[in-house]
């Protein structure tokens, strides 16, 4: 259709889930139990202190429930960033004491050059109008030995997760739009996926670990006990554990969300074994 992309003001107003405290706070669980996995803090009694002493921001923070979380994983200074001005009045009422929450473009981050220690960056990046330049004023703020974590949705994930159609994510945006609107579900589809090669693009200056697989194949090491419920997701988890490689890499391409930790400086991952460890990806 043509149309220009524009900035996604008040996300929280229009997509509930951004306000589902509970979803939230085990997402940010997770993305906590990945880091301490990464930095080799694991250990470290209930997660508490996973983050001591770090600078640390959630980049697309919304109503601030991970951002309230990295601050009580024991950051020295957390902050939330968004345009969302109502999900940031929310945040700022209920979490302002623990959490400096700012509203600013992702492409013109209020830090100084190496000033983060810790970003998150989780299931933005299809929202914002232009990840490549968010990417790069990341790099840009996060310190020489600092760690960005990364959600990135697939853009051959089968079911497109914001409103649960399949294939959406795969259709032109003309399309996509028409789909969207015969669903009844929204009039526009605004979110643009990139397929994992693109990923590896948008991320090229940086070194990445993925550890899509592995959270998979050792849910309870972080705290994704619910994505395998029941006797049939404990079979699942424990074939997924056992699975030669090879095998698990053919699925990768289809995976509908990944989860990376990247670098500025070439480093790898401190944490003990996994029955499925984390693994390069190939950016440049």
């Amino acid at each position: 259709m043509g149309r220009e992309r524009v900035a996604q003001l008040e996300y929280s107003e229009f997509q509930v889930a951004m306000l589902d405290e509970a979803k939230r706070r085990r997402k940010a669980a997770k993305i906590i139990a990945v880091l301490a996995h990464f930095l080799g803090r694991e250990a470290r009694d209930g997660g508490g202190a996973v983050l001591d002493g770090l600078t640390v921001a959630d980049i697309g923070c919304s109503a601030g429930f991970i951002a309230d979380e990295l601050a009580l994983a024991g950051a020295k200074r957390a902050f939330g960033v968004d345009i969302d001005v109502p999900g940031l009045r929310k945040a700022a009422e209920r979490f302002g004491e623990r959490v400096d929450f700012v509203c600013a473009d992702g492409t013109a981050l209020p830090f100084r050059d190496g000033s983060m220690d810790v970003l998150v960056f989780n299931h933005i990046y299809e929202h914002v109008v232009d990840p490549d330049a968010v990417v790069r004023e990341m790099h840009r703020v996060l310190a020489d030995d600092g760690v960005l974590y990364l959600g990135l949705g697939n853009r051959l994930g089968v079911m497109e997760p914001h409103y649960k159609l399949p294939f959406l994510s795969y259709l032109p945006p003309s399309l996509a739009d028409r789909y969207v609107r015969a669903s009844g579900r929204a009039d526009h589809y605004y979110e643009r996926f990139r397929t994992r090669g693109g990923l590896r693009r948008m991320l090229a200056g940086f070194h990445v670990w993925d550890y899509s697989l592995p959270v998979l194949a050792s849910p309870q090491r972080f705290a994704g006990a619910e994505l395998f419920p029941g006797a049939v997701g404990r079979a699942a988890q424990a074939t997924l554990a056992r699975s030669p490689r090879a095998a698990l890499r053919g699925l990768l391409p289809v995976v509908p969300t990944y989860l990376w930790v990247a670098t500025k400086a070439p480093r790898g991952p401190l944490g003990s074994a996994l029955p499925q460890p984390p693994q390069r990806v190939a950016t440049r």
